[in-house]
Order: C-alpha cells, then sequence, then structure tokens
C-alpha cells in the first residue's frame, strides 16, 4: 500500500475527468474452491486497488463527482470475526489509511444508490468481469443481470484508462520489485532446465522462489517443451536433450504490480543450428521493436516493424518469398507469429483489460484489424510517455495452422508450405520483456534477464 495522499490525489484527479454523478468501484468478495470458508488466493479487483489501496474482501469505494466526496463502505469486525482472524482494524481505521474520512456500513449501499436513483443522479460503474459481481451489481441497483452488463459507463471506463495507463514513479518500482523476483525464477529455470527432467519440476522450484517472499502469480506459468501451443498451462511433460521450452512466469508484487517475462531456453544448454537462426530472428525482431518505442507511435505499427524484421530474416531460409511488405500487410506472415506483439502492463498482467480490450487498447484513430494474428493485437493505439508495456515477439511452428492453411491455398505467393512442413515438430520461441514508455523514448525495466543466445548458453553450462 503506498501513502494515503498518493490515493487521495487519484481521486482528485478521477473527479476532474469522471462523468457527473456518483462513481462506484466494487472490490472483490473471497472465492470459494470447493466450499464457502475454503477460498482461493484473493486477488482485488485493480481499479478498487488504485483508488482505494485496500487489499481485502467485501469493500466498495463510492465517489461524489459533486460533493467531491469519497465514501468507503465495509463492514467491522465482529467477535465471531475477530475468534477466526484475530483482532481487525475498524472500517474508519482502514478508511484512515487511505486517506478516507467518511465510511458506511455495507448494508447501507444499496439504500444510497437509491436515493441517487430517486434524486435523478446517474451512478457509474466499470463493467463487471466476474458473474459475482454482476448479480452485486444487480442487487444494488435494482435492476436485472442483463441490464447491469448493458449499463457500464464508457465515460467512467475512459478516464479510468486515461489515469491508470500513465504509471507513477512509485508503481514503477513495485514492477521492479516484481520484476527481481521475476528474473531470479528465470535464472533458476534455466540452471534446472536439464533433460530427464518433468516440466513441473521446474516450475516447482520457480515458485518456490515466489513463495518465499509471500508472493503469487502475476498469471498461471506457461513453462512447456510444446512452445507452439500459445498458452500451454499443462507442465506434466518429461524435457528431451535439444527440446526447445518457453518458460513465460511473472509474479505480483506486495504492492499488486505485474511481471510478465518469456525467455526460451534449449535443454541441454545448446541450441541447433536451425534453433540457433530462429531464435536470433526473435531476439532481432524484439530489439527493433523495443528500439521503435517513443511516444506518439502506434503500437501497431511496432508490431508491424517486428513482423517485417521477421520476414526479412526468415526469406533466407525458404520460408516466405516476395515483397515483404505485402506479405505482412496480407496477414500471411501471421502462420509463425500468429499473436500481438504485446499489451499494457500494470496492476493487471494484461493492464485494465477486464473494462474491455478495445477500450484499452484501441481508440478513436486506430481500430482492430479483422486479420488474423494481427486481430489479436491487444494494444494498437498511440503510445504516451508513462505507459508500460510487454514486447513479446514469436516464431511458432503450429502444425495444425499450416495444414488449415496449406490446404485452403492460402497465400500461396508468399508462403512455402514445403520448408515449413520441413519445422512442423520444431515448436516454438517467444522473448518478452517489460518495457516503459519515457519522455524520449523508453526503458525496459528491472535488471537484465539473459537473453542472447551467448548468455543463456553460457549460463545453462556453467
Amino acid at each position: 500500500m503506498f501513502r494515503s495522499e498518493c490515493y487521495v490525489a487519484r481521486r482528485q484527479r478521477l473527479l476532474s475527468t469522471a462523468p457527473k454523478g456518483l462513481l462506484l468501484f466494487l472490490g472483490q468478495t473471497d472465492a470459494p474452491m470447493n466450499y464457502p470458508h475454503n477460498p482461493y488466493p484473493f486477488v482485488q479487483d485493480a481499479s478498487f486497488r488504485y483508488f482505494f489501496g485496500l487489499n481485502e474482501p467485501g469493500l466498495a469505494g463510492l465517489i461524489d463527482t459533486e460533493a467531491g466526496e469519497a465514501v468507503l463502505f465495509g463492514t467491522d469486525p465482529s467477535v465471531d470475526d475477530i475468534v477466526w482472524t484475530g483482532p481487525q482494524p475498524t472500517l474508519a481505521e482502514r478508511g484512515e489509511r487511505v486517506g478516507i474520512r467518511s465510511t458506511a456500513d455495507y448494508a447501507t449501499l444499496a439504500d444510497r444508490l437509491a436515493e441517487a436513483g430517486r434524486s435523478g443522479r446517474a451512478v457509474h460503474y466499470l463493467a463487471p468481469y466476474r458473474g459475482e459481481t454482476v448479480l452485486e451489481l444487480a442487487r444494488l441497483l435494482g435492476c436485472s443481470p442483463e441490464a447491469v452488463r448493458q449499463g457500464s459507463s464508457a465515460a467512467l471506463t475512459r478516464a479510468v484508462v486515461a489515469l491508470r495507463e500513465i504509471k507513477g514513479e512509485e508503481e514503477i518500482a513495485e514492477m521492479e520489485d516484481a520484476l527481481a523476483v521475476t528474473r531470479e525464477m528465470h535464472i533458476a529455470a534455466m540452471k534446472s532446465a536439464h533433460a530427464g527432467v518433468v516440466e513441473y519440476e521446474v516450475v516447482g522450484i520457480m515458485e518456490g522462489i515466489m513463495r518465499r517472499r509471500d508472493l503469487q502469480l502475476a498469471y498461471p506459468s506457461i513453462f512447456s517443451r510444446r512452445g507452439e501451443v500459445l498458452h500451454n498451462h499443462g507442465h506434466d511433460q518429461v524435457m528431451q536433450l535439444g527440446d526447445l521450452v518457453v518458460n513465460d512466469t511473472g509474479v505480483t508484487s506486495a504492492g499488486g504490480y505485474a511481471s510478465d517475462i518469456t525467455r526460451t531456453i534449449p535443454v541441454g544448454g545448446r541450441f541447433s543450428v536451425e534453433q540457433r537462426a530462429l531464435y536470433d530472428t526473435v531476439l532481432a525482431m524484439q530489439l527493433a521493436a523495443i528500439e521503435a518505442i517513443r511516444p506518439g507511435v502506434r503500437y501497431l505499427d511496432v508490431h508491424k516493424l517486428a513482423a517485417r524484421v521477421m520476414v526479412e530474416a526468415m526469406k533466407p531460409m525458404g520460408f516466405f518469398h516476395g515483397d515483404t511488405d505485402a506479405i505482412v500487410e496480407s496477414g500471411a506472415y501471421a502462420i509463425a507469429f500468429p499473436h500481438g506483439l504485446g499489451h499494457q502492463i500494470g496492476m493487471d498482467v494484461h493492464d485494465m483489460e477486464g473494462l474491455g480490450e478495445d477500450l484499452v487498447g484501441y481508440d478513436d484513430s486506430v481500430t482492430r484489424s479483422p486479420l488474423f494474428g494481427l486481430g489479436y493485437l491487444r494494444l494498437g493505439k498511440a503510445l504516451k510517455a508513462g505507459m508500460v508495456l510487454t514486447v513479446e515477439p514469436g516464431i511458432y511452428f503450429i502444425p495444425t495452422l499450416i495444414e488449415a492453411w496449406q490446404g485452403e491455398g492460402r497465400f500461396v505467393d508468399y508462403i512455402d508450405y514445403e520448408t515449413f512442413q520441413q519445422y512442423r515438430d520444431f515448436g516454438g520461441i517467444r522473448i518478452e520483456d517489460n518495457v516503459l514508455v519515457t519522455e524520449d523514448g523508453h526503458r525496459v525495466l528491472g535488471e537484465p534477464i539473459p537473453k542472447t543466445a551467448e548468455d543463456i548458453e553460457a549460463l545453462m553450462q556453467a
């Protein structure tokens, strides 16, 4: 938790841009695993935590734009609660920690909202992404769940996105704290990825490093010798000599900020000639993309730059032929690079995407492409100083995709399917870092994690 002045300032900035009325922010409730008193690890709603700071269930925040007042709703601990949890701060004490003087029992929130409705005042809320939140909003607002889904405030969403996507120094420090632990986890994975080892053994080593700091994963780890499966969360395969393993793992800092790092490592500690050529291509894609990052540049154009670098490198290898720009603009390149270059990152690993991916990643000047591959780009709009984003190009050989496109005769003027078929069992490669957009360019966050082929091989063979 930051100083109370930080949350006061955030709420004040929101007041200057948000629509008039009441701004309602619901915190999360516990989510039971298999019965009510056995919940999953608690993760607070990021927008509530951004403006109200508290990382515990059963809370709501209400900001009155006309009165300029923020009210924290919750419950004081009862004797029964204290029997199980020990002494807890009162609601007023919790409010004081985040600069709020006005608190009220959660049971009174529905009446407060109903009173606003009777007086013709608007109640603005963000799009809910959990079923429990939909039902609670329906109860509080006296409407149907479908009306809740349709009634979220685009104006409030735009105001929240504009604030949250520009990271302050205190937020960058949290992200670099997360990256320091993530670095240790990735290095441990490189040292532990030996032939005959099961993937979950390495995942366990990484998670042990994290748990020793009382931290949580920012997302389920991807650690797989089948790197062509973009979001492969299974960890039950035995690594074999010569495998490429994609390790996409990040943690959440104590203050609630995510890291998101990917490295691709050769089991046995050395890349083959074919692996090295394609690995160096992905690294060149990433370095070119990072170098292009600065305020005013559209991330859509950075994505296309990475794709051009890939095509230019893969043409001499026999994968593509023809004009590079035509290959990129047609979408043919996506047979090997079928996802977007990256996304914003902050309190959420895909920052704010629960509010609506297009509202976060696009604007009136940049719309999402309908093309396969490019349509998965989560961030396309122009960059601003203070944004933090992932840069994560990759090359993948997905047999089903290769066969489908070849069977349809797609892009035969650009793609050499015979060469792709020769690599159908190759797997995948991805390299990812977290990058801050600065006033005059960019800065890769965190202490460097080995990513050149030479550095990875040296570490793994040490």
